[in-house]
């Protein structure tokens, strides 16, 4: 027997416990090579699954490394319970390290070439080489204690809220315990702990949106440092690191990552944009749309990896993710694009590559559990309401948020997370069984939190930062002659002849 669980997803105890009672009350035998599909009720559906398979949160998230695929030859009444041998699903494994794949790809070279540009040509290196030495250093810290502050389940309880329920155990420092044999949901721990790494890359990587063309590499680097282990290990743990995390108990959703990524990081942006102040030159000159033309298509496609391949499997559910993640981006892009039309009277290519990005953005934390639907009504609302936010608002408030991080992914992820309680129910084609208001309560509930604490939070690691680098921003002849020559000695653009 198989039982089948997304990492993300339910526990799936009782039912594990349920086949192997009924296995050794008929005093039968299975073979090792039968696989019996275990049909669940609609009460059972609406607290474990999302339809198609996706194992959501909503009961009892799955304990890390607890359970998963349970593949358990029914010998008889004596040995039923004993024989659990957890192994990985051949199908899935490779879905998963496909989409590993596809999330490093919207890092580097993605992300860092739609950022790239955006920015004054005199600062290009600079944008690649921080999205580019970002990966790597997040890449490390992940591995030494990111992921076990982040997915350890020490000390955790259901229902009850202590230490544990906001930041993960020390267990699993250096991944101790991730063995060739441990295996999380339907996959290899080893490649849970790959793909939710490369996470834990882009999140930080965001941010450099906002910091382009004023802050010291060293500074960005101690900045996204301390704000991991203040912003993201927790909110991580608190939504995805299972029953007794403090979202997860409150039954909020989240299923690629608008609170753990999007919320945190535009929040994270648009504090040490106004803690930077403004840039010297503080209008858009793009160095090269090309580049940020080739970057969004990276995103793009990259966020099916992103999206997808959180349903856990190679399943109904992440199809059914994929395709909401395409709707939402598509509609986004039309709305904004006639937005500009009326407005400007033009097509904006700029426009039309953010705009992707801004239904992208809000599709993240729904997709797994909107119809195609509500992923068509995400990508509408992502159009107007961040449009708005990235030119009327900020334009207003005056902060210099120089790439839209806080517009785009900020306000994408918040609306995004607020919508899913309504998107999500069958009444708009949706698969979660959980009343409309409860749930919009809930997801509201946590996307205020996150970004309150998140504001907080990366205000205090800009102080430090601050003082640990003597200084967070780059001398005004810095900025004239660009962070290229003044940081790292080299041009992207060979000067015309004269």
């Amino acid at each position: 027997v198989k039982l089948c669980a997304s990492p993300r997803g339910g526990a799936v105890a009782v039912r594990a416990a349920r086949v192997v009672r009924a296995g050794a009350r008929k005093g039968g035998e299975a073979s090792v090579d039968t696989v019996a599909t275990l049909d669940v009720t609609d009460a059972e559906a609406s607290k474990m699954t999302t339809k198609g398979g996706a194992f959501a949160r909503v009961a009892k998230p799955l304990a890390l490394g607890a359970l998963g695929v349970a593949s358990m030859t029914l010998a008889g009444p004596a040995s039923a319970a004993a024989a659990v041998i957890p192994v990985a699903v051949p199908a899935d494994t490779a879905w998963i390290l496909i989409s590993s794949a596809l999330v490093l790809f919207m890092t580097i070279p993605g992300l860092a070439a739609f950022y790239a540009g955006l920015v004054r040509r005199p600062n290009t290196l600079s944008v690649l080489i921080q999205c580019f030495a970002l990966t790597a250093h997040m890449s490390v810290l992940w591995m030494l204690c990111g992921y076990s502050l982040s997915f350890s389940t020490v000390g955790m309880k259901e229902g009850v809220v202590g230490l544990a329920s906001f930041i993960g155990g020390l267990d699993k420092i250096a991944l101790a315990g991730v063995s060739m044999t441990s295996v999380v949901g339907t996959i290899p721990e080893a490649l849970w702990v790959l793909y939710q790494m490369t996470f834990a890359i882009i999140t930080p990587a965001l941010m450099v949106g906002s910091l382009v063309e004023r802050m010291k590499f060293n500074a960005v680097m101690w900045y996204c440092t301390l704000w991991m282990f203040a912003v993201y290990f927790p909110a991580c743990h608190m939504v995805w690191g299972g029953a007794g995390g403090f979202f997860a108990d409150m039954g909020v959703l989240d299923f690629a990552g608008g609170i753990v990524v999007h919320i945190t990081a535009g929040i994270g942006a648009l504090v040490a944009a106004m803690y930077l102040g403004e840039r010297k030159e503080n209008k858009m000159h793009q160095g090269n749309l090309v580049l940020t033309f080739l970057g969004t298509a990276m995103l793009w496609v990259g966020w099916f990896g992103f999206n997808g391949g959180s349903a856990g499997a190679a399943s109904a559910g992440a199809a059914f993710a994929c395709l909401a993640t395409q709707l939402s981006a598509s509609v986004a892009a039309i709305v904004w694009t006639a937005l500009d039309v009326i407005e400007n009277g033009k097509v904006s290519v700029l426009g039309t590559c953010t705009a992707s990005i801004a239904g992208l953005a809000a599709i993240t934390p729904a997709a797994g559990f909107v119809g195609p639907v509500g992923a068509c009504l995400m990508g509408l609302a992502s159009a107007i309401v961040c449009r708005f936010f990235s030119t009327t608002v900020k334009e207003h408030f005056g902060y210099d948020d120089s790439l839209d991080v806080f517009g785009v992914h900020g306000v994408g992820g918040f609306l995004g997370t607020c919508l899913l309680g309504v998107l999500a129910s069958p009444v708009f084609g949706g698969f979660n069984d959980v009343p409309m208001l409860k749930q919009t309560i809930a997801q509201c509930t946590a996307a205020v939190m996150t970004a309150a604490y998140t504001a907080v939070a990366s205000y205090a690691c800009l102080k430090a930062t601050d003082f640990i680098t003597n200084g967070i921003r780059v001398p005004a002849e810095a900025e004239e002659v660009g962070l290229d020559v003044y940081s790292h000695g080299e041009t992207a653009y060979t000067p015309m002849p004269r």
